[in-house]
């Protein structure tokens, strides 16, 4: 069911361009729909663990792979609007965007850190990484939520609109925050935690 219903957004999107219902701006409204998409998916993917410890309700831990990976679904096709939308697919004009707009790069880097724990979250990964290195490079997601605000940060400032920019900046900075005051927690009636190479790092998710 979770799965179905993480699937609608593209399915609305996709039968939204079938019938020339997007607006004015089709292609604008491909790129802004799945990048906020992304950013909602995110947010969900770290609200997992919270939510888990909170309601005590530990078959929401099941969920957190593929919302991850839905997370990654959504940010390729935010990228793949972009790239054939706004650079008709040329190569060459997208590496000099890249370069040329800081949102684009802060954006870019963002996908690259995704693809690299998308690649990686699955069980042989794990066993292949070891579960401390695996949970090391999976705590990237906290860069990646940091990149996200602040590529629809500077996507926004041009037009001066940081209404829901502030939504999203509020959601993952209470979900980070979380997990910090976790860990100074842990921190302090555990010493030895940090001892012991560090074992009272918040959770990779």
């Amino acid at each position: 069911m979770v799965f179905v219903l993480a699937l609608l957004p593209a399915f609305w999107l996709l039968c939204a361009a079938l019938t020339d219902q997007l607006g004015a701006n089709p292609a604008e409204t491909l790129v802004r729909a799945t990048g906020d998409w992304t950013l909602r998916f995110l947010c969900l993917v770290l609200a997992v663990t919270p939510l888990r410890m909170m309601l005590a309700w530990a078959a929401l831990l099941r969920l957190r792979r593929m919302l991850g990976l839905f997370v990654y679904f959504y940010v390729l096709l935010h990228l793949l609007s972009y790239a054939w939308f706004d650079m008709g697919f040329d190569l060459e004009d997208i590496a000099r965007d890249i370069g040329k707009r800081p949102f684009i790069l802060v954006g870019f880097s963002g996908f690259t850190l995704l693809t690299l724990l998308a690649l990686t979250s699955f069980n042989r990964a794990v066993r292949w990484l070891g579960a401390a290195r695996w949970q090391a490079l999976h705590r990237a997601v906290y860069a990646v939520a940091m990149l996200a605000v602040l590529h629809f940060f500077w996507m926004r400032a041009g037009k001066n609109d940081f209404a829901e920019v502030a939504v999203y900046a509020a959601i993952l900075g209470l979900l980070l925050g979380w997990r910090l005051k976790r860990a100074v927690v842990r921190r302090a009636s555990d010493p030895s935690r940090s001892r012991a190479g560090g074992s009272d790092a918040p959770d990779s998710h």
